[in-house]
C-alpha cells in the first residue's frame, strides 16, 4: 500500500472529503499560492481532521518561529519545505522539535535526486522543476534514490497508477491533480486514495 498526502486544503468540506477517502496526509500551503490557509483558518479546520490523518505544513523559507507556532498549537504534526531552506535550517528547526521534516526538491537530472539524498530530513519529496504547475517529470530520475520518498508533480488519476508501480515511492503528493476547473473534487479525492492504497 502506498501512502497518498491530498494537499491544498482549505475548507471544512475538503477536511470532510480527506476523511471520507481515508488518506494518509493532509497538507496545508501556507506559503504564498492560491491554495494559501492562513494560521487561523487552518487551525479551525484541522479540529475536524480525523485522528488517523497527519496534517502537513507546507511553507517556503518561513521563519523558525512561524513553524514552531504551528506545531506547538497542534494544527500541524510534519513540515514540509519547499523553498531554499538548507542543512542549517533543518537543524536548526529539527534542535526546537520532534515533528517529521520532508525537503521538497525540484528535479532536473538524476544528479539531483541522487544528491538529495544526503538531506537530514525525515523524508525527501521529488517535485518538478516548476513546483505547483501540475506538470510531471520524468520519474526515472529517481531511480538511485535507496531513501524513502514522496512522489509529487503533475500526479492524477490518469497517471497515478503508472507512476506508482514505475517508482514505488513511500508515498504520492496530490493537489491541482485532485481539482476539476480548480476547485477540490470529492470524487477525484476518494479514487486517488483507493487507486494509491490499493498498489
Amino acid at each position: 500500500m502506498i501512502k497518498i498526502k491530498l494537499c491544498g486544503l482549505q475548507s471544512e468540506d475538503h477536511i470532510r472529503w480527506a476523511n471520507e477517502a481515508g488518506c494518509d496526509y493532509v497538507g496545508f500551503v501556507f506559503a504564498k499560492s492560491r491554495r494559501q490557509v492562513s494560521f487561523s483558518q487552518a487551525a479551525r479546520i484541522r479540529k475536524h481532521l480525523e485522528s488517523s490523518i497527519i496534517p502537513v505544513g507546507v511553507f517556503v523559507d518561513s521563519p523558525i518561529e512561524e513553524i514552531l507556532s504551528l506545531v506547538e498549537n497542534n494544527i500541524i504534526s510534519m513540515i514540509q519545505l519547499h523553498g531554499s531552506e538548507d542543512e542549517v535550517y533543518i537543524k536548526s528547526l529539527r534542535s526546537y522539535c520532534d515533528v517529521p521534516i520532508v525537503k521538497a526538491v525540484r528535479v532536473i537530472d538524476e544528479m539531483s535526486a541522487f544528491l538529495a539524498q544526503k538531506s537530514s530530513a525525515d523524508y525527501l519529496l521529488f517535485d518538478a522543476k516548476t513546483a505547483g504547475s501540475g506538470i510531471s517529470f520524468d520519474w526515472s530520475l529517481t531511480r538511485k534514490c535507496s531513501r524513502p520518498f514522496f512522489l509529487a508533480g503533475g500526479l492524477n488519476l490518469t497517471n497515478l497508477s503508472d507512476a506508482i508501480l514505475q517508482v514505488h515511492p513511500y508515498a504520492v503528493d496530490l493537489s491541482s491533480g485532485l481539482e476539476i476547473e480548480g476547485e477540490k473534487n470529492c470524487r477525484i479525492m476518494r479514487e486517488a486514495t483507493r487507486l494509491s492504497h490499493s498498489l
